[in-house]
């Protein structure tokens, strides 16, 4: 008979606890307290309303998919494809200066180099040459190392004040600054020198973080609005804007300097960098954070905090951090990653088109059109790579990471060896992954660490990126030169070499992954079940006094104390403790039981856990022998539980 009634109880307690706590839901609905709103504003603040999910298992929700979680995106094109747009006006700009204004050569030497009639004037052409090269030595470090030490305070302050905006609408004005005062340099043309030209060029973008600083802000404000399991797959729709927008820009620029030269290239280029700037201030939010501290209303307070060195100090604490599953040395790793595989990108762009004009005998034209081709297949690679293996077969990050370095690496070879111009062609197809690494490497440095510390990470990143050419630009070019009359194409062997390193890094990361996953299944398995704690440890044990509150018995509290430690040791919280501790000197309250059964059952039914276990047969006796035990010991000391009252009835 007993043990038909525990049946009958471990069968219905759930349906009982749930009409239970549906009318404390209701009844705390109509009163709720000031403390209630808090803890709903934070539970509403921790699921962050601008995280992204995904929902997608048609081609249309796909599609819907696609268009409502367009973020930064937009942005990021009208600020790529300006940029780009204005690079060959720009080094016109300076090459026309050089010529007319610094060397003062005459009109029809100037108009001869212009035109490429350069037979009857190659030492006017060298002597044009080494002058705007002289400039670019220090322009190159102005746009890299200021930069590079700017980032790491941004990084840091963006992590401590939670704004992401203003890392990414800087930059922005930057660029914009740069194509006004570009303008000013062409109006008073002979007025102003080659160098005035080349310091606005450099500086602006440099003082407002540049491409590098734009890109913490973007994967940082990326990481915070998304789920790790759709966040690789955003960083690619990302990283597809950008290849989209370079290609855009390299195939507009030739023809559009043509026709309406200086001014109207850098007056379209102003026009997107504003349009940018209001969509990004408008439609972009910044993530909703608990506790969001208040900035510094005074400049001076501002320029201190900014500036402050602990706060740079912890940027760099954060890539020697210990953390699980090897985090310290994942983090060092991935900026060793970023150097091999950004820094080659740097070296080839400094010396390709002198590498094709004399091995190919190519012009500006040819090169512009091989560019513009190598863009498209990058972007359909990667395009590939983030639909299907990611999104699709789910595949880890560092696997991704293996394919585009094996890709890089392999094209290598093809680019190095190539004598015409067909193989030199198909080596962008063989290139056609390697774009995706570097969408991996920022997946996995997103979720090493949380969102407090994206900022420091991807700051960390962004000095790597800008040191890079002041590395790579000089190996490369004294490579080229050193090798120009026996393999002009060695350096890029020498990339395929220095990318060697990326292919074991991303196959260690696999490799950690799995045994961090097999590890993780294996303590899941042998985890307690969460209600064979609470209800079988806590309410046997605790219930079984069967004292009142207020009784010398509960003042004994070392029993639930060795429970509560057996429990935590587990790996399992178990909600019965706290409330025991809350209502220890309440006399108001009839049992412990009352208290600690249906604050322990109703906090773990919402999870469907109870139906779960009671219909599992390894927990299902245990289960009813302790709801039996209960119930005798809860009558037999007078105690009315209502837990049990459905045996009653």
């Amino acid at each position: 008979m007993r043990q038909t009634q525990a049946k009958a109880v471990a069968g219905m307690t759930c349906q009982v606890l749930r009409k239970t706590r549906k009318r404390k839901m209701a009844l705390a609905a109509n009163n709720k307290t000031d403390a209630d709103k808090k803890a709903s504003k934070e539970k509403e603040a921790n699921s962050n309303t601008n995280t992204i999910k995904i929902d997608a298992t048609t081609w249309k929700g796909r599609y819907k998919f696609f268009i409502e979680n367009i973020t930064v995106e937009p942005m990021l094109a009208c600020y790529i494809i300006p940029s780009v747009l204005a690079s060959l006006a720009t080094q016109n700009l300076n090459l026309e200066k050089a010529c007319r204004v610094n060397l003062g050569y005459s009109t029809e030497v100037c108009d001869a180099l212009t035109e490429r009639r350069t037979q009857n004037y190659t030492f006017e052409e060298r002597e044009v040459q080494q002058l705007v090269a002289s400039m670019g030595v220090w322009k190159t470090m102005l746009q890299s190392a200021l930069p590079a030490f700017l980032i790491m305070f941004i990084g840091s302050w963006s992590d401590r004040w939670g704004k992401r905006k203003p890392c990414m609408l800087f930059p922005i004005v930057g660029e914009f600054m740069t194509v006004v005062g570009l303008m000013i340099c062409t109006f008073f043309f002979y007025e102003l020198p080659m160098e005035v030209a080349g310091f606005i060029e450099g500086f602006f973008p440099a003082i407002t973080g540049g491409w590098f600083t734009m890109f913490m802000g973007i994967f940082s404000y990326i990481a915070d609005v998304t789920t790790t399991d759709v966040r690789t797959l955003r960083i690619g729709i990302v990283n597809v804007f950008c290849s989209l927008g370079i290609p855009i820009g390299l195939a507009l620029s030739g023809i559009l300097y043509k026709k309406i030269g200086f001014y109207g290239v850098f007056s379209i280029s102003a026009v997107m960098y504003i349009v940018a700037l209001y969509y990004g201030y408008k439609s972009i939010k910044e993530p909703k954070k608990l506790d969001k501290p208040v900035l510094p209303d005074q400049p001076c307070a501002f320029i201190r905090d900014f500036f402050d060195v602990r706060h740079l100090l912890d940027t760099f604490k954060v890539a020697f951090k210990k953390g699980e599953n090897k985090r310290r040395k994942k983090v060092m790793l991935l900026m060793l990653v970023v150097m091999v595989v950004i820094g080659p990108m740097h070296g080839e762009m400094s010396v390709g088109y002198l590498f094709t004009r004399y091995r190919f005998n190519w012009d500006e034209v040819d090169f512009s059109i091989f560019s513009t081709y190598s863009m498209v297949t990058n972007l359909i690679g990667t395009s590939f790579s983030v639909g299907v293996f990611s999104h699709i077969l789910k595949f880890d990050d560092a696997i991704i990471g293996i394919y585009s370095s094996m890709s890089k690496i392999l094209s290598s070879f093809v680019y190095g060896f190539a004598t015409t111009s067909l193989v030199f062609y198909l080596g962008a197809i063989v290139e056609i992954l390697n774009g995706t690494s570097f969408i991996a490497m920022r997946s996995i440095a997103s979720k090493l660490v949380p969102t407090d510390e994206l900022g420091k990470v991807n700051s960390l990143f962004g000095v790597c990126e800008a040191l890079m050419p002041l590395l790579y630009g000089p190996m490369y070019n004294a490579t080229y030169a050193a090798t120009l009359e026996t393999m002009p194409g060695a350096f890029y062997i020498l990339g395929g070499v220095l990318t060697v390193p990326a292919v074991i890094i991303f196959g260690w990361m696999y490799i950690q992954n799995r045994k961090a996953a097999k590890a993780k299944l294996v303590q899941d398995t042998e985890k307690p079940s969460i209600v064979t704690d609470v209800i079988i440890n806590a309410i046997p044990k605790e219930t079984q006094i069967g004292a009142p509150i207020g009784s010398p018995v509960l003042n004994n509290y070392k029993n639930s104390t060795e429970i509560k430690a057996n429990s935590l040791k587990n790996g399992v919280i178990n909600p019965a403790f706290e409330e025991q501790i809350n209502v220890k000197n309440d006399k108001n309250k009839i049992s412990i039981e009352k208290d600690a059964t249906e604050n322990a059952i109703n906090k773990i039914v919402n999870n469907d856990i109870v139906e779960n276990c009671i219909n599992h047969h390894t927990h299902k006796d245990i289960i009813e022998n302790g709801i039996n035990n209960t119930y005798k010991e809860s009558q037999e000391k007078g105690i009315n539980n209502p837990v049990f009252k459905i045996e009653e009835n």
